[in-house]
């Protein structure tokens, strides 16, 4: 009898303690800036996931669409706080399946995930505590999501990562419409500011990210949005992001945590000293590499949130090319999926991860780890490096058999990186280094052409 006590009470500790370690942080080694940012910068493609009250909108109202991306449907289609509050108190997607999600992004070739667990709603995706206006207390749901997605990201391997928004159009400290001449989403009068908002950042929003941040285990980035409005101040910035590296150290923060962006360029102005990890260029490719680090967020359609009327589609070949050709200067790559409102991802975006899918498990190697073109921008598509390898991606397949490389590449063996059994001919001449390719290109998006150095 007392050996049976003793198992039922090693039993009870080994659950505690497991349950305990599944909601705390597990990295307890604090690593160096480049330790710490080396999983990202090697990862090269994420998935930013949209998800809130206003996928239910879809960003129409009556017969009203909003411009622009159906997330803003609260602001856009002037939407009262009392209104919009009907929303949350639909959202119920039934058919929400974590490990369906974290499935497709991993077939696509992606290594993280981003989702919005709070968007300028103010509507939060999580059991908070500090607030009622989530989706455990004001949605019929009664699922915490976050979790959901957290755990099922840790099954599969994929790093878990939450996007929060500094702004909160629900929240009475952070409305600036109750102020005049202020407008809710974006204030074009820099000296009206709102006198509450130091209230909300540090009674409701500094809160809301410690949940975040010691609830649901390790949290590879926090990503900010909201920056841009005047209440919010680059003290506050660095002082939120000294806080979230307190919680969790080895997290990374990016740069939309402080002021210093310069607008959807989304890389910090060189003049003054801010907070973040990486810059963040929003639905653009810069020109050139950035010696810093840099993740490119873009959407597949023209709208981050579900929004069934936009039907401005990128082509699989177009998304391919864009992670390329980020990768090729330096950068990451984070697509955004706007799920519906009954937790579905649209038939368009799953048959372009599907896309990426199949070409990244070809061509993975020239993508993971690789790091910017060490020349210039060829012609006919890109290069990444790796260690002793150059990778020609290429866009335009050359017609007359010859792909034409770039003069100082030293080249030792050439294959084709989906069938590296045949070794490719290469001469070197004065202007370029030729190299023997078939006629017909093996990918009908981007082929990969692999050049071992000497």
């Amino acid at each position: 009898m007392k050996t049976l006590k003793n198992i039922l009470l090693f039993g009870l500790i080994l659950v505690l303690n497991t349950n305990v370690g599944l909601a705390q942080p597990s990295s307890d080694k604090k690593l160096s800036d480049d330790e710490r940012m080396e999983w990202w910068r090697d990862s090269k493609f994420g998935m930013f996931i949209h998800w809130g009250a206003y996928s239910i909108v879809g960003g129409e109202r009556g017969t009203k669409i909003a411009g622009g991306g159906a997330e803003w449907a609260m602001d856009k289609l002037d939407y009262t706080v009392e209104e919009y509050e009907k929303f949350p108190k639909m959202f119920n997607p039934v058919m929400f399946d974590a490990d369906a999600w974290v499935t497709m992004a991993k077939n696509a070739g992606m290594k993280y995930i981003v989702i919005t667990s709070k968007h300028h709603e103010g509507f939060g995706l999580w059991d908070s505590k500090v607030s009622d206006y989530d989706v455990m207390d004001t949605s019929p749901f009664k699922r915490d999501i976050i979790k959901e997605l957290s755990e099922a990201c840790k099954k599969q391997g994929i790093k878990f990562c939450f996007y929060y928004s500094i702004v909160d159009w629900h929240h009475p400290q952070a409305q600036g419409n109750l102020y005049p001449n202020y407008n809710i989403a974006q204030n074009d009068d820099p000296t009206v500011t709102n006198p509450d908002f130091p209230k909300y950042y540090k009674n409701y929003m500094k809160p809301q990210v410690e949940e975040l941040l010691t609830n649901y285990g390790d949290v590879g980035v926090v990503w900010f949005d909201g920056d841009w409005i005047p209440d919010y101040t680059t003290k506050m910035g660095k002082d939120l992001y000294k806080f979230i590296r307190k919680i969790q150290p080895n997290t990374i923060v990016n740069n939309r945590v402080d002021k210093g962006r310069t607008g959807m360029d989304g890389m910090n102005n060189n003049e003054g000293e801010f907070a973040g990890d990486f810059g963040t260029p929003e639905q653009e490719i810069p020109d050139t590499g950035i010696d810093s680090d840099w993740e490119a967020c873009m959407t597949m359609n023209g709208s981050w949130g579900y929004k069934p009327s936009d039907n401005k589609w990128k082509s699989n070949e177009d998304l391919i090319q864009k992670l390329v050709d980020i990768v090729s200067k330096g950068g990451n790559f984070l697509l955004n999926i706007g799920p519906d409102g009954f937790g579905r991802f649209p038939s368009e975006s799953i048959r372009r991860l599907n896309a990426m899918g199949e070409w990244t498990k070809k061509n993975g190697e020239a993508i993971y780890g690789a790091s910017a073109s060490p020349y210039e921008k060829p012609k006919w598509g890109r290069y990444t490096k790796k260690d002793n390898v150059i990778y020609a991606h290429v866009f335009d397949w050359p017609t007359d058999g010859l792909l034409k490389l770039n003069k100082d590449i030293k080249a030792k063996k050439v294959t084709l990186l989906a069938n590296p059994n045949i070794d490719l001919n290469s001469i070197a001449t004065s202007r370029e280094v030729l190299v023997d390719v078939p006629m017909l290109a093996p990918d009908s998006t981007v082929s990969v052409v692999k050049i071992e150095l000497q």
